[in-house]
């Protein structure tokens, strides 16, 4: 199996060159970032700053598995007093992934997460914005492979934004097919 900077590289440009017209490779969009960020607000409201700082640790624990690096943790920017929520309390955390691990979380993404998730049927278009970037959700965190559902204390979502070069929302649905993303058309 190749991996997908060798994918990109040898069938999404000159893909995209004939369907778009790039008189240079250097014109084909890319992926530029991968962001995993997983909030924890509605867990946490109602625990105490040392038990919602513990969830905050086990959560971050279980994103460094599944990034490969050490994720951040995010704080609130002002207090809401319907949500029970104070500035500065820890309310998720986010790790942006680039170069070679964006590459290896994106081939292990496409042939190992979404095989293993339960009824999935594809991604849809609209998951794609105007600016060509996708944005995915999911569900449990426990279709990763590296995360042992026995060890994890807590089951969280997460979400996965996709950050394209790419112009209009046909270049990024079509830089993605190229790679291998299994969409319903």
């Amino acid at each position: 199996m190749k991996n997908m900077q060798e994918t990109y590289r040898a069938k999404a440009i000159p893909a995209l060159q004939k369907k778009f017209g790039y008189k240079s490779i250097m014109a084909a969009p890319i992926i530029e970032k991968v962001v995993l960020n997983s909030g924890f607000g509605k867990m946490a409201s109602g625990k105490s700053n040392a038990d919602a700082q513990k969830m905050g640790e086990s959560i971050a624990m279980d994103m460094a598995l599944i990034a490969g690096q050490k994720p951040v943790l995010t704080k609130a920017r002002k207090s809401i007093a319907t949500f029970k929520l104070r500035q500065g309390a820890p309310v998720g955390v986010k790790v942006t992934l680039r170069g070679q691990k964006m590459y290896d979380f994106l081939d292990r993404l496409i042939h190992v997460i979404f095989p293993r998730s339960r009824d999935f049927q594809g991604l849809k278009t609209s998951f794609i914005d105007e600016n060509g970037n996708l944005s995915i959700g999911i569900k449990e965190h426990l279709f990763f492979p590296e995360i042992s559902p026995e060890k994890s204390k807590i089951s969280f979502s997460l979400e996965v934004t996709i950050t394209t070069s790419a112009k209009t929302k046909e270049e990024g649905l079509e830089l993605f097919l190229q790679l291998g993303f299994p969409f319903i058309i």
